[in-house]
């Protein structure tokens, strides 16, 4: 494959990541409304791992592990997975798919930020920019709840436009972690392959998990869920443990960094796309004006800049 077609294939691996992210980030709405949130992600974590046990084996040419890639590969997990999920489900349980894509939308900015911080990397004018635009949406986002809750005809309804705040937080922290493993992962894919990366880190969620998936388990009737409801855990389980790692780490691995980033915005127009058009969710002025500054913040944040000469 020549180096041209290598970049193309890489960039379809993380679009396609991308946007199975952005639908499983909105599909995971009925799904924390059939169970709880910690039996779904234990679920989630088992039924990748059984698509991928061949992933485990190490390959003959694959480095001893260093003290480095043994804390990586848990640091992967742990804030890629184990906190992603929970934040995420948590979150989207409160919020909505649409709000869930507009915060998503910070997280190029989030990688900037995080690479400034532990790569010492200079963050360019446009991105403070960028930040200041997903601030300013997800702001708005806070707006249009805290309208909502007051304009609600139940109490009920109030309490659950009050509380969208909290989903809000929590998606945030989820974009966090996103781009805490987006930036691990680069450094990752320098010693291991995509599968073996893929397969290590699920285990390691599944592993994290058990204690509060087992729990919730033993107190869970399991007949309660539809048949399409299963069918939707699947889908939702081999996109976010199996398909979507893969993808990301394949093409991270051909490209740099940054380039990566651009396709983050795959990820909240999905989930937005998602929410509108199939959990028939509405999208109001307000959410319409914020998600449009999300976009403007994607772009000041990855577009390529002109090097001087």
């Amino acid at each position: 494959m020549t180096p041209a077609l290598q970049r193309l294939f890489a960039y379809a691996c993380l679009a396609v990541s991308m946007s199975l992210v952005g639908s499983y980030v909105a599909l995971s709405r009925p799904l924390v409304a059939a169970m709880p949130v910690f039996l779904l992600a234990w679920l989630r974590f088992a039924i990748g791992g059984v698509g991928m046990l061949h992933w485990l084996r190490k390959p003959a040419s694959e480095p001893p592990w260093t003290p480095q890639t043994r804390g990586l590969v848990f640091l992967e997990s742990f804030l890629g997975n184990f906190l992603f999920t929970i934040c995420m489900l948590f979150g989207v349980s409160l919020s909505s798919a649409v709000s869930a894509g507009v915060i998503m939308a910070s997280i190029p900015a989030a990688i900037a930020v995080l690479s400034w911080a532990f790569l010492r990397e200079r963050i360019a004018p446009r991105i403070w920019a960028a930040i200041g635009c997903a601030a300013l949406g997800i702001a708005l986002l806070g707006m249009s709840h805290a309208d909502a809750a007051a304009a609600a005809p139940s109490a009920e309804l109030a309490a659950g436009s009050r509380n969208a705040w909290l989903g809000n937080v929590l998606v945030f922290c989820a974009v966090l972690c996103e781009a805490s493993y987006a930036v691990i992962g680069k450094k990752l894919t320098g010693t291991l392959g995509p599968k073996r990366i893929t397969a290590l880190i699920n285990l390691w969620g599944f592993a994290l998990m058990t204690p509060f998936g087992a729990y919730a388990a033993l107190h869970f009737d399991f007949a309660s869920v539809r048949p399409g409801t299963w069918m939707l855990l699947v889908f939702y389980s081999l996109a976010a443990s199996v398909w979507t790692v893969w993808l990301w780490m394949t093409g991270s691995r051909i490209v740099h960094a940054a380039e990566a980033g651009v396709f983050t915005v795959m990820l909240p127009v999905t989930a937005a796309f998602v929410g509108v058009f199939v959990l028939g969710e509405p999208l109001s002025g307000t959410q319409m004006t914020a998600f449009s500054l999300a976009l403007a913040g994607i772009l000041l944040a990855t577009l390529p800049v002109k090097s001087s000469l």
